[in-house]
């Protein structure tokens, strides 16, 4: 945790004076091992960041004064069409995409992805949003990522995929491609992502109609979170 994430539903003394009792107040108290007149990093969900001075701290909560005043970072580049994967690969996937700062991660059913997918309790706001903060925490960002479920992939296609693309090129991954990603990758994009197997030529075909082209991310064969992580550090 190199951010200590604070929101408008945490005890807050006044303006300025907030008291933590959860896990942060432990992760003070037996990570950082933070003593009474120390300085933290610590951001506003959705606002800015900056720092924060022990006011006081025992076994029960801490009390911080907070000092917000500097920007959260800019956004990535990329928005994300991710085909949903496997469960044990998704709260993975988030962290990486808060990570980044993504603005728009939309999760979509594919032919290759299991329909029990859906069902998994990793998908649960609750568990997505656990997951995206975590993220967040870790690279010092404050904006949560923005995260669509979408079962349906041809109605997707076709009547939202533009909108989302508008403006702007829409990139979808297949090792195919005669350009890669790393060539054209210095603008703001869309860029899809399918299944381990990748997109089913109807999948290819509907997409192309609708306005994507296919880049690859190499001469490899990527696991899913792997092309995730491919993709978004294009634009380091």
């Amino acid at each position: 945790m190199n951010l200590i994430l604070l929101n408008s539903n945490d005890h807050w003394i006044d303006a300025q004076r907030v008291r933590l009792s959860d896990r942060r107040a432990e992760h003070i108290r037996k990570v950082l091992r933070s003593q009474q007149g120390d300085t933290l990093r610590l951001g506003m969900l959705g606002g800015q960041r900056g720092t924060g001075r022990i006011e006081a701290i025992d076994a029960q909560a801490v009390l911080i004064t907070v000092q917000l005043v500097d920007p959260p970072p800019a956004r990535h580049r990329f928005d994300l069409v991710l085909a949903l994967p496997r469960p044990k690969m998704l709260r993975r996937i988030l962290r990486t995409v808060a990570e980044f700062g993504v603005g728009s991660l939309h999760l979509v059913q594919t032919a290759r992805v299991d329909k029990s997918y859906w069902q998994s309790p990793l998908l649960a706001d609750a568990k997505v949003d656990e997951a995206l903060r975590m993220g967040l925490e870790r690279s010092r960002d404050t904006i949560i990522p923005q995260v669509h479920r979408h079962r349906l992939f041809r109605p997707f296609i076709e009547d939202r995929l533009p909108a989302i693309c508008q403006g702007r090129p829409c990139w979808i991954a297949h090792q195919d491609a005669d350009v890669g990603l790393s060539a054209v990758a210095g603008q703001p994009a869309v860029v899809m992502i399918g299944p381990e197997g990748g997109f089913v030529p109807f999948e290819l075909t509907l997409a192309e109609q609708m306005g994507a082209q296919k880049v690859h991310l190499g001469g490899r064969i990527l696991s899913v979170d792997t092309a995730v992580t491919t993709v978004l550090a294009q634009t380091l």
